[in-house]
């Protein structure tokens, strides 16, 4: 697809909008949780979103040694967060960035036996996971529409005027727009939401005032890492497995939104790509990467599937992350805005999901099993009900506190039960009557 310079800046930020959000809201997060500095926070942050861009061209850029090659964007994994506020508080900052660093060499040399697994991963399993994937995103869409989780005015009808006007705006322009117009419609329903929400008061433009013009990432910036086997390092290499999991997931997604097939050295290459790109977060003090499932809900939306508008969105990402106050732009727009458009975003995850259902072989009780108690599980129990593993070990809850990894496990050991087991026996019994 040949597209002008202008039109692939304007797909490139759209993805950037779509993800920025996301990859913020994590520094914060665990700046707060481990008492940093706001100095501190701030190179977080900054360092943070160069990273994401750092990350997904590495994993967009196919060679021999890694890359996926399909557009995919990377950012902060959220199964981090608790993880990194628990080492970080026990262990210190250093220790937190030596097991972030172990566990993204740990990934980088099981890439290739984890990547001979894609048997496993058949379409009742990526369909039930890419599903549960959108399901359990969309808590967050209707929070932010509402004004944000705990906010003053949560659910007030300004809020929710200027979310689902952003969604019906984003709706328009897919009815009655056409070509490239059609392909930018979250970028134009964003900006059209915020300048409305700027008349109501609601765009405070103090973070972009606040920030220094020019950043420069250091090399381990909070100190030499420090390395603790248990449970820091262990605890990270499971967070990194997990993500994989989640990855493998986006991965298939994407291979069928593009119509191209992915392999196991496809996949080794994508594992190996999300490795280094931990690793770098190791070494620059910001966080484990994955793959970020809202940007798939924008390229099933957008139609535009070229790894270039990705390429776009990466370098922009090291711009924001080198220059904090033209990143600082981004932060202006409302949440109720936002989630507006996370709501077409998150709602296109799972249909999609249910599309790669759709080639599954619904007259066996036992795919339907699959696919009930892994959306049952993931995409609706614990997303609704996410305190009732609370009892749990901390260990045992990086597996049951997200509903994306309880979701596709047991998606994953379900189809081994009922599908891999028993094409096995099929083919024991084969071999005796021949």
């Amino acid at each position: 697809m040949n597209l002008s310079k202008g039109k692939m800046a304007s797909l490139g930020f759209q993805h950037v909008l779509a993800m920025y959000a996301g990859a913020v809201i994590v520094p914060l997060i665990v700046g707060a949780g481990i008492g940093l500095t706001n100095e501190q926070l701030t190179y977080l942050i900054s360092i943070d979103i160069l990273m994401c861009g750092v990350a997904s061209i590495l994993q967009v850029w196919k060679n021999r040694f890694s890359g996926i090659g399909l557009p995919v964007v990377l950012g902060c994994t959220f199964t981090a967060v608790g993880p990194i506020i628990a080492i970080g508080n026990e262990y210190g900052v250093t220790s937190v960035y030596g097991s972030i660093l172990v566990s993204g060499l740990v990934v980088v040399v099981i890439a290739k036996f984890f990547s001979k697994l894609i048997k496993f991963f058949p379409p009742v399993v990526t369909g039930s996971v890419v599903t549960i994937i959108g399901i359990t995103l969309i808590p967050v869409a209707m929070n932010d529409l509402a004004g944000g989780e705990g906010s003053e005015n949560f659910g007030s009808l300004t809020n929710l005027a200027l979310g689902f006007g952003t969604l019906l705006i984003i709706l328009l322009i897919f009815r009655f727009g056409k070509g490239f117009v059609q392909a930018i419609a979250i970028l134009i329903g964003i900006l059209l939401g915020t300048i409305v929400a700027s008349f109501f008061g609601q765009v405070d433009l103090s973070p972009v005032a606040e920030s220094s013009w020019f950043h420069m990432p250091t090399p381990f910036h909070f100190g030499v890492p420090e390395f603790h086997l248990t449970p820091p390092i262990l605890t990270m290499i499971l967070v990194a497995i997990v993500s994989l999991v989640e990855s493998t997931g986006v991965y298939f997604a994407l291979s069928d939104i593009c119509d191209k097939k992915i392999e196991d050295k496809d996949l080794e290459r994508g594992y190996r790509a999300e490795g280094l790109a931990i690793i770098f977060g190791g070494i620059f003090n910001s966080f484990p990467y994955t793959t970020f499932s809202q940007n798939v809900g924008l390229i099933q939306l957008s139609g535009v599937r070229t790894n270039n508008v990705i390429y776009t969105a990466g370098f922009m990402l090291v711009l924001l992350g080198l220059v904090p106050k033209i990143g600082a732009l981004t932060l202006v727009i409302p949440k109720s805005v936002l989630g507006g458009a996370m709501i077409a975003m998150f709602g296109m995850v799972i249909s999609y999901g249910i599309k790669m259902l759709s080639k599954v072989d619904f007259s066996s009780q036992e795919n339907l099993l699959i696919v009930a108690c892994s959306v049952g599980m993931g995409g609706l129990g614990v997303t609704v009900v996410p305190e009732i593993f609370a009892d749990f070990p901390e260990s045992v809850q990086i597996l049951t506190d997200s509903g994306i990894v309880l979701g596709s496990l047991t998606a994953i050991c379900l189809n081994i039960v009922f599908n891999v087991r028993k094409s096995k026996k099929a083919i024991l019994a084969e071999k005796k009557t021949a």
